[in-house]
């Protein structure tokens, strides 16, 4: 063989690994198949954890202020992470992501979003959806232009359906267990029943005093007073606000894209899963929805596990983390029927509180607050 023609080979055999490796990553599904969102959530998630409170909603009135300017920053179809419960649907909803992590300790909010894709999938509109997670019949009426607010008050005082609780529990689990064959232990399906009876007894004005959490000012905001919240400039940006918004989310809950994990942010497996899983996908993290946890994980000491953990995950100058913090300026000193806006939620660029934790600038937790805004 000349060497001329051992040159061409070694370039066309250069050329062709280089091809196959640009294929390698191929995009994020459009949809995720039954058994490849279980073995998802089997796979990344880690064993469950304790935390001192239940939070079967959020209690965090102003959530939606800073997301005229996510929407402004962040670019859509990435991939979204968080933590808690519903408050990530109207996140979703604004920021329309192509993928959807929720990262929590507590098992329990993974059988709790598990129910919330059940009524989704089970509820074609937002009145039926209502009827369907607080278990009362629905109200004459509404439609699909109602305001949140309309939906609200005609469930207001409504009074629990047994007989509809006990039909909707059997299909929500005969939707998961039989239909998509989602393997739940016992005790899962159990836990499952106790949330949804949570939701059943309290209804439109459940809060997160239920089960052992904490108010502050005298009470907590009901799901009622989150839902018909705004974003500060007179627009409802949540879930329940349009059909559009609703629609959005029971869209990505039917095809398996909003995937629950149980995991802790300080923890070994979760969050660098979902990272790898990313990586291999070529996504990027829009948005990372905190909540409060860095509070206990500085608590805890589990922070500097939590930003190695952060660190892992792809992302864009855009990326943003949403945090919740307890009082301080901004709007946490309004009110809102008669609720003192207790938290207030801020934003910062993950890239730049991963570098500043990279360079030993993160020591405290007023460290990251003091590098964000609203």
């Amino acid at each position: 063989m000349t060497t001329r023609r051992r040159l061409l080979l070694i370039c066309s055999s250069a050329v062709l690994i280089s091809v196959l490796s640009f294929r390698a990553a191929e995009p994020l599904p459009a949809r995720l198949s039954d058994d490849a969102f279980w073995k998802m959530i089997t796979d990344f998630s880690e064993a469950g954890g304790y935390f001192r409170f239940e939070n079967f909603l959020s209690n965090e009135l102003g959530f939606q202020y800073v997301i005229p300017g996510l929407k402004e920053t962040t670019k859509p179809g990435g991939v979204y992470m968080g933590v808690g419960p519903e408050q990530n649907f109207t996140y979703i909803a604004a920021l329309q992501p192509k993928m959807v992590f929720i990262i929590d300790i507590r098992r329990q909010n993974m059988l709790e979003l598990m129910m919330y894709r059940a009524c989704f999938e089970l509820s074609p509109d937002r009145a039926d959806f209502l009827s369907r997670l607080f278990s009362r019949k629905r109200p004459p009426r509404l439609n699909a232009e109602s305001t949140p607010e309309e939906l609200f008050a005609s469930y207001d005082g409504v009074q629990p359906d047994g007989a509809s609780f006990q039909k909707n529990l059997a299909d929500i689990k005969n939707v998961l267990v039989k239909q998509h064959k989602f393997a739940f232990t016992g005790e899962d399906l159990s836990n499952i029943e106790y949330v949804y009876n949570v939701f059943m007894q309290a209804g439109p004005n459940l809060d997160y005093q239920v089960g052992g959490g904490f108010g502050g000012g005298g009470g907590s905001p009901t799901y009622m007073d989150l839902m018909t919240m705004d974003d500060g400039h007179g627009k409802n940006r949540s879930y329940m606000g349009s059909e559009e918004n609703y629609r959005m989310v029971r869209d990505m809950e039917m095809k398996n894209l909003i995937v629950p994990l149980v995991g802790d942010f300080g923890g070994t497996k979760a969050i660098r899963a979902v990272g790898q899983y990313l990586k291999d996908h070529d996504a990027k993290v829009t948005a990372f929805y905190l909540s409060n946890v860095e509070q206990y994980l500085f608590q805890d000491n589990g922070w500097r596990r939590f930003y190695a953990n952060v660190a892992t995950l792809p992302m864009d100058s855009s990326s943003q983390f949403i945090r919740t913090v307890n009082g301080g300026g901004g709007y946490a000193g309004r009110q809102f029927r008669g609720f003192g806006m207790r938290f207030e939620t801020l934003v910062s660029p993950i890239p730049d509180i991963v570098k500043a934790f990279q360079e030993g600038r993160v020591r405290y937790y007023n460290d990251v607050i003091n590098m964000s805004h609203q």
